[in-house]
């Protein structure tokens, strides 16, 4: 990867008339008023910001399931696979990802198979963190058949401000874990279904990186990991007098937090 690429990544298709668009209207205001062409302007690079689309690097390993999106474990549960895709009714391990305005939207296949089934739902367009997006909001659902012999599901949500779910495969295609297969416009949300078998290997809460981050293991032979949040003990300042206090966060951290007393 070299600088040019970080500091302006490639652009998805989908958003290059966006692009055009802030431009023009960017131009426009420039002409009546300076000031509002300077906030055209901000708006035009966060616009190809939420559209950047940088390469990834996959991990490849027998059993692996890769992120499909960036964003943050916003659910981590038991509940049964979408209707109309095939899938026994039993509850199934369900991990759903978060994206907001300012994640990368680009989705990416979480393993290697074959698209079984392809169903697309209209709904509502609630906010993609809450528990019922998932059956309620608009959705594309897609049943996967994984090389290793699983059945999966992914499933695209729209959000509060997300409009338009793009999907570019179809059933009866062959995809690998990592590669791109759609995009989200304007905050959203992803889940993956997997055996309730699987190895849990993120927790709720957690930042992932569609293509690169594993969240589970299929074959169930790797330890299910904790995560836990560690605190820093602030620098000590010896004109201002101070107490520590234990860190709440792991009853085994040796640092401190560092209170100011008055």
């Amino acid at each position: 990867m070299d600088a040019l690429s970080v500091v302006f990544p490639r652009l998805h298709p989908e958003g290059l008339r966006f692009i055009i668009g802030f431009g023009i209207a960017t131009l426009l205001l420039f002409l009546l008023w300076e000031p509002a062409g300077w906030l055209g302007l901000l708006a035009t690079v966060w616009c190809y910001y939420f559209f950047r689309d940088p390469d990834r690097h996959t991990p490849l390993g027998p059993g692996l399931v890769i992120a499909p999106a960036d964003g943050v474990v916003c659910a981590v549960d038991q509940a049964a696979p979408p209707s109309g895709i095939d899938l026994p009714e039993a509850p199934v391990l369900r991990v759903g990802i978060f994206m907001n305005v300012f994640n990368c939207h680009v989705n990416r296949m979480p393993v290697d198979g074959k698209v079984t089934r392809s169903v697309y739902h209209e709904g509502k367009f609630l906010n993609a963190s809450l528990d019922k997006a998932s059956d309620e909001n608009e959705r594309q659902i897609l049943a996967i058949d994984a090389d290793s012999g699983e059945k999966l599901a992914v499933v695209q949500i729209a959000g509060l401000i997300a409009r338009r779910i793009v999907c570019h495969v179809q059933e009866g295609d062959d995809v690998l874990a990592g590669e791109r297969f759609g995009i989200i416009r304007f905050g959203s949300r992803v889940d993956v279904y997997m055996p309730a078998s699987a190895s849990l290997l993120v927790a709720k809460g957690q930042k992932i990186v569609a293509g690169e981050t594993v969240l589970a293991d299929l074959t169930g032979t790797s330890p299910q990991r904790q995560v836990v949040i560690r605190c820093t003990a602030l620098p000590k300042v010896r004109s201002v007098p101070r107490r520590a206090a234990p860190c709440r966060s792991s009853s085994r951290c040796r640092c401190a937090v560092w209170l100011r007393t008055f």
